[in-house]
């Protein structure tokens, strides 16, 4: 499982773990969308391993909870430390760099 997560933030420069239902992976999704910048989302809710994908990004990261976020494969958190990086400049910088 450690193995597939890291492929997956590897390959993808903006990957976001999320679930279709949710309203913050929602709001997260959206906000790149707005600023025309491509992500690959994985939809826990829809994978016959999202738990256990889960469980592996919580002993990863610390974060229990989806939207679980990495630009270019750096954790960045969820969708309120998203916004924040968003607002501060950041984000632009992370995924700049």
């Amino acid at each position: 499982m450690n193995a597939l997560v890291k492929k997956l933030i590897a390959e993808n420069n903006v990957m976001i773990f999320s679930k279709s239902y949710c309203p913050y992976c929602k709001k997260a999704k959206k906000l790149f969308e707005n600023i025309n910048v491509s992500y690959f989302a994985l939809e826990l809710d829809q994978e016959s391993n999202g738990s256990e994908i889960q469980n592996e990004l919580a002993k990863m990261t610390g974060q229990t909870t989806v939207p679980n976020i990495f630009i270019k494969g750096n954790h960045l958190g969820g969708c309120d430390d998203t916004y924040e990086a968003f607002n501060s400049g950041k984000l632009q910088k992370l995924l700049k760099e």
